[in-house]
């Protein structure tokens, strides 16, 4: 018996009917908390691969352990400056941005 795709939909569909079409707030918000919670979770990899905890890294940039984990979780919007801080200070590694 063949199988039908109709209930099969892009990841851009769900999206888009989940959080509305790209530009609108509902979208653009759900899109930031995205992006910050994939960078937390580069950070947390990173960090973990340098086999250094939340408080070395803390100590290390100046900051309080809180902070670090704030990040990792995704519950602290980050600037630039403290990413450069984190990834290239404190654990070392070289970022490089692209746009598309």
């Amino acid at each position: 018996m063949p199988t039908t795709k109709k209930n099969i939909i892009s990841f851009e569909e769900h999206l888009t009917k989940q959080y509305g079409k790209r530009g609108t707030k509902k979208r653009t918000e759900f899109e930031i908390k995205a992006k910050a919670f994939l960078i937390g979770e580069l950070i947390k990899e990173e960090r973990r691969l340098a086999k250094m905890t939340q408080e070395q890294l803390a100590e290390k940039i100046g900051a309080k352990k809180s902070f670090i984990s704030r990040i990792e979780n995704g519950h602290s919007d980050i600037q630039l400056s403290t990413l450069f801080r984190l990834l290239e200070f404190g654990l070392g590694k070289r970022i490089e941005l692209r746009v598309r």
